[in-house]
């Protein structure tokens, strides 16, 4: 150990000093972008600004426009881009010219206890501690402000009409809606989100900085800063320790360091953290906030190479098979002395409700929200949150099973699905108990229908052939008795039709060639007829019953006031009419579809057939547009002319509809009749007009 120490003398000791100046006020800025020998110290700073509890700091420096390696037109092209061709002080770029950028700074690290600037002189070390440590990259907020531009410019380009958007607007009720009081919960939650902490950053204002260059008189003075302003021994007690320590201090005790994690919402788990729990508990946490999920997709959020045996046990454990899916289970989303957030209704009540709607799933891919809520009496705000964790509604048909039935699952597994049906029985008879309700009682539509039988024509006359035969004997008979007891009497009175009735279910129409509705392309056809419809064709058939007078009231007074109506919105505005009606009315009873648009088409309305895009979502009554087609008035060319455009266009701008009227009609149409003409029939969506109902959100 001695002959140790005499092979490495002590050449010089360095006296230490603790500099406290500066030590909340020095930053060390770092370039990663640009080499060291490259500095920014002789080019010209235009502005600096500070958030210091941030520590966000912003450097404006200039360009040289002079340069041979600047590029005139590129620096002019992004001026235009960003500020326009306006002057106007807020401009970015004063000259028309990229003249400048902008650095912006972001932490290099967040614990800078064990980080200090120094400055040797005279034998001494004088150290400083730092405040923070930034790394000054180039910001491009400017492409962001000429996006802006570009889009501002886009939207006035398309939205010509925008003037007239405003005016025809429909004035519209404001529903007022006070909130409830915020949980501790949902505040915590709030307070961790992104939006408040990017809100919270915000807050703080700029502080405006002067800049001075290196070799600045300013800047000499603020270095002497960095100099230990007292020399005596009492003022730097920091660094009198004793060797021990002083080991201690250099060489800390390995400790864990703590993690410093990106401050996220409370509820959220990243895939990296994810990944370091049980597997249990992996499939647990996925499930809790996807709620519904195939097994592939499962296998695909899990560490490669799991092994599906394992999976498969585990989510059993969680979750419940329904249509080849996996559903997580009630009482994991809803544990044991917890309630509803909406209601206050104890878990276990809600976990039998979500359980029957579970099943519900089971038997059909579609239910219905009143069915569900007549049954387990909850509150709507719980049914609504039960069906919207597993189905989407759908126009006229309830909610939908939220995923496609995945009958690869249930084919490679059968087993489990075996098993899960048997736990599913289970849960049904405990659930019939609960709600005392029968399983045949909630047996589909779908189930109750007789599948359509197809008999060939020669098998259709031989039946005939065999029933005349049949019912021969009878006829004669019939016929004898009423020659011999009729005579006395008017021929016409012994005969009796016998009237089946008709379900307003089935189809009116029996003929192929004629629109479902009894049009001919979307007009009514008297060629279009078939037997079932005609009673002089000498087959009899049932007549379509004509509308009542107040029916055809009803669709006379719509009519003229929306002008524009889908068999879709005619039915709307028909079911809050009778809901207006006091209790006892019958006037309407057993009003089909069909007579419905029969009383339209009587109505003086045609429908028109407009072509909706392929990938549209519209139902079949979304589809089936009405109009008001003659009403009497001059101004009934001005609506025809416009339907004809509808019936080749699913929209068309402004000034298409207006070329098309002065075609048709000359110079005689104004600005009025073509403002009234939009505003009776059409809605403007994007700078594009529609028929009124057509659009689509």
């Amino acid at each position: 150990m001695a002959s140790g120490e005499d092979d490495d003398p002590i050449i010089q000791e360095i006296d230490v000093y603790l500099a406290k100046s500066l030590a909340d006020k020095l930053y060390l800025f770092q370039y990663p972008v640009r080499p060291s020998s490259m500095t920014y110290d002789d080019i010209t700073h235009l502005s600096a600004k500070i958030k210091p509890k941030q520590q966000k700091v912003e450097l404006e420096i200039a360009i040289n426009t002079l340069s041979p390696n600047y590029c005139r037109s590129k620096g002019e092209q992004i001026a235009l881009n960003v500020d326009g061709t306006t002057s106007e002080d807020s401009n970015t770029y004063s000259v028309k010219m990229m003249d400048k950028q902008t650095f912006t700074s972001i932490q290099s690290t967040t614990n800078t206890s064990r980080y200090a600037a120094a400055i040797f002189r005279k034998g001494e070390l004088h150290i400083t501690p730092l405040q923070g440590i930034l790394q000054m990259r180039p910001s491009f907020s400017y492409l962001d402000k000429a996006d802006c531009k570009h889009r501002e410019r886009e939207a006035a380009n398309e939205g010509g009409d925008s003037s007239q958007d405003e005016a025809e607007e429909d004035v519209k009720a404001v529903t007022v809606r006070f909130s409830r009081p915020e949980s501790e919960q949902a505040r915590q939650r709030r307070i961790q989100s992104y939006d408040f902490l990017q809100k919270k950053q915000a807050e703080e204002s700029w502080v405006h900085l002067h800049y001075h260059g290196l070799n600045d008189g300013r800047s000499d003075h603020e270095r002497q800063y960095l100099y230990c302003q007292a020399m005596g021994g009492s003022e730097n007690t920091e660094l009198v320790k004793t060797p021990k320590e002083y080991l201690a201090m250099l060489m800390p005790p390995v400790a864990e360091e703590k993690i410093v994690r990106p401050v996220g919402p409370s509820n959220m788990l990243s895939m990296a953290q994810l990944r370091t729990l049980p597997l249990g508990d992996q499939i647990k946490t996925l499930m809790k906030n996807v709620k519904v999920m195939p097994f592939a997709n499962l296998m695909g959020l899990l560490t490669p190479g799991t092994d599906s045996t394992a999976v498969l046990r585990c989510i059993q454990q969680v979750a419940l098979l329904v249509q080849g899916n996996w559903v997580v289970k009630s009482d994991v989303l809803y544990p044991k002395n917890s309630c509803s957030p909406h209601s206050g209704v104890p878990a276990e009540v809600l976990c039998r409700g979500r359980d029957f709607v579970m099943w519900r799933f089971t038997q059909d891919r579609s239910v219905m929200r009143k069915e569900i809520a007549a049954i387990i009496k909850l509150p709507p705000e719980d049914v609504k949150d039960f069906l919207e964790h597993m189905a989407v509604p759908r126009i006229n048909r309830g909610w939908e099973f939220l995923l496609p039935s995945d009958g690869a699952f249930i084919k490679k597994h059968p087993d489990v699905a075996q098993r899960q049906h048997m736990l599913w029985m289970g849960i049904q008879s405990k659930l019939e108990k609960v709600f005392n309700f029968s399983k045949d009682d909630l047996v589909s539509k779908k189930d109750l229908e007789t599948e359509t039988v197809h008999v060939s024509g020669e098998q259709r006359l031989k039946a005939a052939h065999e029933r005349a035969r049949h019912n021969q004997p009878s006829l004669e008979k019939d016929l004898s008795a009423r020659r011999q007891g009729g005579a006395g009497g008017s021929g016409g009175t012994g005969v009796r039709v016998k009237e089946e009735p008709v379900s307003e279910d089935e189809p009116m129409d029996s003929c192929s060639s004629v629109h479902p509705n009894g049009l001919g392309n979307g007009y009514p056809s008297s060629s279009a007829t078939c037997p079932a419809s005609n009673p002089r064709n000498g087959h009899g058939g049932t007549p379509t019953p004509s509308p009542s007078p107040e029916l055809r009231d009803f669709v006379w007074n719509t009519f003229r006031k929306q002008h524009v109506l889908t068999l879709s919105e005619v039915k709307r505005l028909f079911n809050l009419h009778l809901a207006s009606l006091p209790p006892g009315h019958s006037l309407f009873h057993s009003i089909s579809d069909r007579l419905l648009q029969d009383t339209i088409l009587m109505s003086q309305c045609k429908q028109i057939l407009v072509p909706f895009p392929a990938q549209s979502t519209a139902a079949a009554d979304e589809q089936k547009v009405f109009v008001v087609w003659e009403t009497g008035e001059t101004f009934d060319k001005h609506r025809q002319v416009l339907y004809e455009i509808f019936m080749k266009n699913y929209r068309v701008r402004r000034n298409v509809i207006q070329t098309r009227l002065t075609q048709e009609l000359g110079d005689q149409t104004t600005k009025a009749d073509m403002d009234r003409l939009l505003k009776e029939c059409c809605v403007s969506l994007g700078g594009m007009w529609y028929l009124k109902g057509t659009q689509q959100s």
